[in-house]
C-alpha cells in the first residue's frame, strides 16, 4: 500500500506516478492474487483501474469497454462553438496495458452477483472477487414523447455523449439561416454535468456572432434557475451575447414534433430552426438487471460512501454517474470516486479498514468564448455520523469569467485525461 493513497483519502491529492507492472486478467478468481474486474474505460473505470494496479500491482485488473478508444465528453461543447477539432477528445487506451491492466473490448450483457461473473456480448465469462460498474449514463427519452422519432429522423440529438451526434449537432447549426432558432432544452438535476446546457449555449453564441449574427437561443430549462455558476453565466451572456440567449427556467420538456420542429413544456410550444433536447437521465439497464440500480424512483444506484459498493449487491460496486448522492456527476467527481473505490477495495481484500472520512475534489471549467471560461472549485468531506458528503467552507464558483480561468481550464483538461489513461 502506497503512503500516497491514504494522503489522497485526506487531502483529495493523488499521485501521478506510474507503476508498471505484469500480470493478465482471468476467468478464475484467486485469493493468492485477487481478481477485480472494472466495467467502462472513462473517467471513473479507467481512473480505478489504474489506481488499483498502481497502489497493489498483486491485483489482477481486467478493464471491459466496447469502443476501442475514448472520446471525451468536456470539451465536446467547443465543437459546437468552431473552437476546437473533435481528434482532440479522442484518447487512446494504450498506456493502459503498460500498468498490467488486462483491456477486453466488449460489452457487458450480465452480471452474476450469485456466481460473481461478467457475461459480455462476445460470450466471455469472466469471474471476479471484487466487481466496479462505471458504466455512464442512460438518457430517458421515454420521457420526451417524440423524440425517438425525431432522432431517428436526424431532426433532434441530445449530444451529451461525445461522438457523432456532437458533429452532426455542430452540421446543424451550420445548415441553420441566418436569423433562426436554436431550441436547448435541458432537464433539472441531479443529471451529467448540469453546466454542460448553459456552457452550449455560449458556444452556439460563440458560432452565431461571428457567422449569424441575427440567430436567437432559447434555453427552456427545467430548473428553477440556472443550476450552475449562475452569475458567471448570466454576466458572459449580457457582455458577449446581448439579446442572444434568452433563459426561460423552469420549461421541462415533455415532447417534440420533429414535423415541425417545435418542443412543448407543461407551459408552451416553441418552435426552433435546430432543437437540441437533452432528457432526464439515469443509471443505464445494465445496473438495473445487475440488482444495483435501487432508489425509489429506479434511476440511481444505492452505495457505501466509504468504500462504493453497492447497499444491495455484495462486491459489487458503483462509481461515477450512475450514483445516487449529493455529488456532482462530472468527470472530476467520478475521477476522484474512482481512486476512493480503488483505495477501499485494496483494504477489503487485504483485510484492513477502509479509510473511513473520504473526501471528494470538484473542479469544473465552462468556457464562454474562444478565450474566457468560468470556474467553480468545491472540497466535499464525508460525515460518517449524517451518512453524506458535506460541502466544506471556502470554494464555489467565480462569479466572473476571464482569459486566466480558460488558461487555467485548457491544464485541467490535460491533466485530468493524463491522470485517467497515463
Amino acid at each position: 500500500m502506497s503512503i500516497n493513497r491514504r494522503a489522497f483519502l485526506k487531502s483529495s491529492a493523488a499521485s501521478l506516478a506510474l507503476a508498471a507492472a505484469s500480470g493478465c486478467a482471468h476467468t478464475q478468481t484467486s485469493q493468492a492474487q485477487p481478481h477485480v474486474v472494472v466495467v467502462g474505460a472513462g473517467f471513473g473505470g479507467a481512473t480505478c483501474a489504474r489506481y488499483l494496479r498502481m497502489w497493489d500491482p498483486g491485483i489482477r485488473v481486467t478493464l471491459i469497454e466496447p469502443n476501442p478508444h475514448f472520446t471525451s465528453c468536456p470539451m465536446s461543447n467547443w465543437i459546437i462553438g468552431g473552437i476546437q477539432s473533435f481528434d482532440a477528445l479522442v484518447k487512446s487506451y494504450d498506456k493502459l496495458p503498460k500498468l498490467g491492466i488486462q483491456m477486453v473490448q466488449d460489452r457487458v450483457t450480465r452480471v452474476d452477483a450469485e456466481k460473481r461473473l461478467v457475461h459480455t456480448e462476445g460470450g466471455g465469462k469472466i469471474a471476479y472477487d471484487r466487481l466496479v460498474l462505471a458504466p455512464g449514463m442512460e438518457w430517458m427519452t421515454e420521457t420526451v414523447r417524440g423524440f425517438d422519432e425525431g432522432y431517428q429522423a436526424k431532426k433532434v440529438v441530445h449530444a451529451f455523449r461525445a461522438g457523432p451526434d456532437t458533429l452532426l449537432l455542430r452540421k446543424q447549426l451550420e445548415a441553420m439561416p441566418d436569423g433562426g432558432v436554436f431550441v436547448i432544452a435541458s432537464p433539472p438535476p441531479p443529471g451529467r454535468c448540469v453546466s454542460g446546457p448553459y456552457e452550449r449555449a455560449c458556444m452556439a453564441a460563440h458560432y452565431f456572432k461571428q457567422h449569424k449574427p441575427r440567430s436567437k437561443i432559447i434555453m427552456l430549462d427545467g430548473h428553477i434557475d440556472v443550476v450552475s455558476k449562475g452569475p458567471m453565466f448570466k454576466a458572459a451572456w449580457k457582455e458577449l451575447y446581448p439579446g442572444m440567449i434568452e433563459h426561460r427556467p423552469n420549461n421541462l420538456a415533455v415532447a417534440f414534433d420533429h414535423k415541425t420542429m417545435t418542443v412543448s413544456t407543461e407551459f408552451e410550444d416553441v418552435k426552433g430552426d435546430v432543437v437540441n433536447i437533452i432528457p432526464l437521465q439515469r443509471a443505464p439497464k445494465l445496473c438495473k438487471d445487475a440488482g444495483v440500480r435501487n432508489d425509489a424512483l429506479d434511476r440511481w444506484c444505492g452505495i457505501d460512501y466509504v468504500t462504493y459498493e453497492s447497499t444491495s449487491v455484495p462486491r459489487v460496486h458503483i462509481i461515477g454517474d450512475p450514483v445516487l448522492s449529493n455529488m456532482p456527476k462530472s468527470a472530476h467527481v467520478s475521477n476522484n470516486q474512482a481512486k476512493i473505490c480503488a483505495a477501499a477495495i485494496i483494504d477489503l481484500l487485504r483485510d484492513r479498514q477502509p479509510e473511513p472520512v473520504p473526501v471528494i475534489g470538484s473542479t469544473s471549467y465552462s468556457v464562454t468564448s474562444d478565450k474566457t471560461s468560468g470556474a467553480i472549485a468545491v472540497v466535499m468531506r464525508y460525515n460518517p455520523e449524517k451518512k453524506v458528503y458535506e460541502r466544506q467552507p471556502e470554494g464555489g464558483a467565480n462569479p466572473l469569467h476571464s482569459e486566466l480561468d480558460f488558461a487555467y481550464g485548457l491544464s485541467w483538461h490535460e491533466n485530468i485525461w493524463a491522470d485517467t489513461f497515463g
